[in-house]
């Protein structure tokens, strides 16, 4: 028995350029038009290699975290808390300016934009977040551990902040501040975080 026809279209390409369509327009300002043009590919193929338009966007935020949110691993490899939140913030930003791409996150845009009719979407795209933070906490803790207090936060707090600077500066990037000017946020936030960390800075008469 033959086997099925083969598919005429390059399966990662045919995500990767979806993918940059979600990112300029965001999942509910993305048409099945603008993406079968943008993929190279009639409309019953994307429904055969991909199904609806929310199985695609499942498979687009998978590619995504595969490879632009790649600098988040390197960052937890960090040797103290406080480099650990340096290099995620310093690497984030490097990651929502790239040349390669739309500014800004993916996955932060396109929940913004998301109506109750698209529920389930931005609940995935909550969770995710929230995933991300998760992994943010439990590297603090297990520095504080360690016996490292270079952060000298709670690491609940920390992760917390740390995630809502970095959301903060993907909105700032889609909204077209320069890789310099985020870059200068990150080193303030930093020097904001050693300020208040010290002991000595706390009840001073």
């Amino acid at each position: 028995m033959a086997g099925g026809r083969p598919r005429e279209f390059d399966v990662d390409e045919a995500l990767d350029r979806a993918l940059h369509v979600f990112w300029e327009h965001g999942y509910e300002g993305t048409s099945l038009s603008q993406l079968t043009q943008a993929m190279g590919i009639s409309r019953p193929s994307l429904y055969a290699a991909f199904g609806g338009k929310a199985d695609l966007f499942q498979r687009v935020i998978e590619r995504y975290y595969e490879g632009d949110s790649a600098y988040t691993v390197a960052a937890l490899q960090e040797e103290s808390a406080r480099d650990v939140v340096r290099e995620y913030l310093h690497r984030n930003v490097d990651a929502i300016t790239s040349p390669d791409h739309p500014h800004g996150c993916l996955v932060v845009q396109s929940a913004l934009r998301c109506s109750a009719e698209n529920v389930e979407v931005a609940a995935d795209l909550a969770n995710r977040r929230r995933l991300g933070t998760e992994a943010l906490r439990a590297r603090f803790e297990k520095a504080l551990q360690a016996g490292d207090t270079s952060g000298g936060y709670d690491p609940a707090a920390l992760a917390l902040y740390v995630s809502t600077v970095s959301e903060g500066l993907t909105v700032r990037a889609a909204s077209g501040a320069t890789r310099q000017e985020l870059h200068s946020v990150v080193d303030f936030s930093l020097q904001a975080l050693t300020q208040f960390s010290e002991p000595s800075a706390v009840g001073r008469v």
